[in-house]
């Protein structure tokens, strides 16, 4: 899955390209213009831009930098949980960059990037980690110096790393907490894969909501 999405990141990118006739000023692509984050966009009902702009890259750097991260995060989160369950925890992810963009950004953000999910890949790290007891110290050291990069590069959507990172953790501790809160003879594991799938679905639709019905479309 995680090969897949670095594919289709790549595939969106190099079409971008070739309509826009530049490796950099990707945003006269006819593709980036129907997909890219414009909260009045949005608030005109153009709902999808919520997913697809976190498959939309600026420039090489960008798309590189990023598809870097995917694999190092993703290759192994994916074997850990699952598929099925990485890529629910992708989406929530994404959409909760997406949702706090709309919240908070200003009126005319354009935003694009994978780096909304992937930030939720940091958070489903650091719930993995305390859940299995085992030092926290080298996530939140790399979450950490991504905000911080966030904070002091001008152009990074820093609304969006922190809607990922939420809702990433969010997702994560739905698939590994919240099961633990069944009483102990309903624990079966079809239970605990039931019970995190209900959360999981929760969550997308709770993050989807709320770049739905954010001020900046009511």
């Amino acid at each position: 899955m995680t090969v897949g999405l670095i594919a289709v990141n790549v595939v969106v990118y190099v079409i971008c390209v070739m309509q826009a006739h530049s490796a950099g000023s990707l945003q006269t692509s006819r593709l980036f213009f129907d997909m890219v984050l414009f909260k009045p966009f949005v608030a005109d009902g153009e709902y999808w831009r919520l997913v697809t702009a976190g498959f939309l890259h600026f420039s090489v750097t960008h798309i590189a930098m990023n598809m870097i991260s995917l694999y190092i995060l993703g290759r192994d989160l994916e074997r850990v949980v699952g598929m099925a369950r990485y890529l629910a925890v992708y989406l929530a992810a994404l959409l909760g960059g997406s949702a706090a963009v709309m919240w908070f950004a200003g009126d005319n953000t354009v935003n694009a990037g994978a780096s909304g999910a992937i930030y939720g890949l940091m958070g489903a790290a650091l719930i993995l980690v305390i859940t299995n007891g085992l030092s926290v110290r080298p996530v939140v050291t790399l979450i950490v110096i991504n905000l911080v990069i966030s904070v002091t590069i001008p152009g990074i959507s820093l609304w969006a790393h922190l809607g990922g990172l939420v809702f990433g953790a969010a997702a994560t501790a739905a698939i590994v907490v919240l099961p633990r809160a069944l009483p102990a003879q309903r624990r079966t594991q079809a239970m605990v894969t039931r019970v995190g799938w209900v959360g999981l679905v929760a969550l997308i639709v709770i993050a989807f909501a709320l770049g739905v019905f954010s001020p900046a479309t009511v």
